[in-house]
């Protein structure tokens, strides 16, 4: 049996997604960020970072989220949530996944927690790493717009005709822009539209509904 550990809107719904667009049968464990349970000692043992999301799946314990997704879209091949390996497809796919978790996610984690990177207290510095986090955000999204602007010839998912676990990925990070004061995601004219597909999957309506999440979603 599938358990994943989660918790509302952060980086575990974009498993939570596949896991629903996979069709397959999990249990959803909540950490209760409220109460600091993702540094429990139980959790602990289940990812030593401390973090969420994690996922048991039998004998296996897998963190990180970007492992997660592909090891539910590995295992499980005949739901078609990545290219085929050895192609041409399937090293885009890998490059565009590396940069939604190393690049815009890891950014994104900057720009809600400055104050991990400045002395304690030095809220002018932490203001500072926000801004800047922000401004590359951005930049990561002019990338994402006109992926998908050239992507669009092709189909309306980010690996063009075929949807995969990109597109629930890219959803969550973009979602996770929408208090930016200047560009959020939405701004974007081939992100905005995109955003509104993947939404109306049934899966990520499960995903979203189960999760509780309220508009605005993006």
């Amino acid at each position: 049996m599938i358990t994943l550990h989660y918790f509302p809107g952060n980086a575990s719904f974009a498993p939570h997604a596949v896991l629903h667009e996979l069709g397959l049968p999990f249990d959803l464990q909540l950490v209760d960020r409220a109460v600091n349970a993702q540094k429990s000692a139980s959790h602990l043992r289940l990812n030593p970072n401390g973090l969420i999301p994690v996922l048991q799946d039998g004998d296996l314990t897998l963190f990180e989220t970007a492992a997660i997704c592909l090891h539910l879209a590995d295992s499980h091949p005949a739901g078609q949530l990545a290219p085929a390996l050895g192609t041409l497809e399937r090293a885009h796919f890998y490059k565009w996944l590396m940069w939604l978790s190393n690049t815009v996610q890891a950014t994104l984690t900057h720009y809600f927690y400055p104050e991990r990177l400045v002395d304690e207290g030095n809220a002018d510095a932490a203001a500072q790493v926000k801004r800047h986090a922000e401004a590359r955000v951005v930049a990561c999204l002019a990338i994402l717009d006109k992926h998908l602007a050239q992507a669009s010839q092709t189909g309306p998912w980010m690996m063009g005709a075929q949807y995969s676990l990109l597109d629930p990925y890219a959803w969550l990070m973009c979602r996770w822009t929408r208090a930016f004061e200047q560009q959020p995601a939405r701004s974007f004219s081939f992100i905005a539209p995109y955003l509104q597909r993947v939404q109306a999957r049934p899966a990520m309506q499960r995903a979203i509904d189960a999760e509780g999440l309220v508009a605005p979603l993006v």
